[in-house]
């Protein structure tokens, strides 16, 4: 260190203890920018929680549309929610499917009652309309066929019934696809499933051979696309009949509704299509959550009969 010549006067010494203007500064910006994202993030725990529930995924979902010729994708961090089978329980996101009776006699009309009851037992009366109903109910027996599509209407104390005849002796499958309304306005898409049983000998009948074209009431349905597990795919079905093509009306709110189940344990998938035809054909996109075998059923409307189209597609 240098010595200070005589005469001259020595520098003033640096308070140490004390920090200058710029260092204040400094640690007042960086500080504020931490108090920031803690606050954004507290905010967003008490505003919603990330699940599919909180965040309204199913509806994202169905409004989310594709450009023309977009092929397999992902779709990120929710792929994995999208994917997964749903209908494989009586309890789920807080609610519960509660069946009244459940008598059947094969081939003769009877009656499915039931309520959907939330975690504190009480059954639910609020419902979002969904493709122009507030609940979807689909029927099928365990080895895929009998598919039914109804919708049952609601009491004032919260119990769905609608007539129901299942055709053949065995256990058919029930899924109750509807959007409860929480008490605090929040909308949950839920999709729950039960047993219905009528009794008699049951003779499973073999899953249909896949195939890329089907025939109903003289409408010949084809359809374009590959499943990909994991993957969301584009489904095109293109509906022709013997004098052309035939004017498709809107069914539901849309050109087609498409369920999909998989064989073993009935896993439903959901299936959202585009909102407008694409080249006069209706396109779907579904989600598969791993291999196996999946049976397809394709509902549309024209001349105001509705028909359904059923395929099998395997995905490797």
């Amino acid at each position: 260190m240098t010595e200070p010549q005589p005469g001259t006067p020595a520098a003033p010494e640096r308070d140490l203890a004390r920090p200058d203007g710029s260092t204040v500064r400094l640690a007042l910006v960086v500080g504020g920018l931490v108090l920031a994202v803690l606050l954004g993030f507290g905010l967003g725990r008490i505003n919603g929680d990330g699940s599919p529930a909180a965040t309204g995924l199913d509806s994202a979902l169905a409004d989310h549309t594709h450009a023309p010729g977009t092929g397999a994708h992902e779709h990120g961090a929710d792929q994995g929610a999208a994917a997964e089978a749903a209908g494989l329980a009586v309890t789920a996101s807080g609610y519960t499917l509660t069946p009244l009776g459940g008598e059947f006699t094969a081939g003769r009309e009877g009656e499915l009652r039931f309520q959907v009851r939330d975690a504190q037992r009480r059954a639910v009366t609020r419902f979002a309309v969904v493709h122009e109903k507030p609940m979807h109910v689909i029927v099928v027996r365990r080895d895929l066929s009998g598919y039914q599509h109804l919708h049952p209407s609601m009491a004032a104390d919260g119990t769905w019934s609608v007539p129901l005849t299942l055709p053949r002796a065995g256990v058919w499958r029930a899924y109750a696809d509807f959007t409860a309304v929480a008490d605090d306005g929040r909308q949950v898409p839920v999709t729950l499933g039960t047993d219905l049983v009528a009794p008699g000998g049951y003779a499973p009948r073999p899953l249909p051979a896949p195939a890329t074209a089907a025939t109903v009431d003289g409408f010949t349905v084809g359809v374009e696309g590959t499943p990909q597990a994991g993957l969301t795919v584009p489904l095109t079905f293109r509906i022709t009949a013997p004098g052309g093509t035939p004017a498709l009306e809107r069914y539901l709110g849309a050109y087609g509704h498409l369920v999909a189940l998989r064989e073993g344990d009935l896993g439903y998938l959901h299936v959202h299509p585009e909102p407008e035809l694409v080249d006069g054909a209706v396109r779907f996109w579904l989600t598969t959550p791993g291999p196996g075998r999946y049976r397809l059923y394709l509902d549309f409307q024209v001349a105001g009969e509705v028909r359904t189209a059923e395929f099998t597609v395997t995905v490797p």
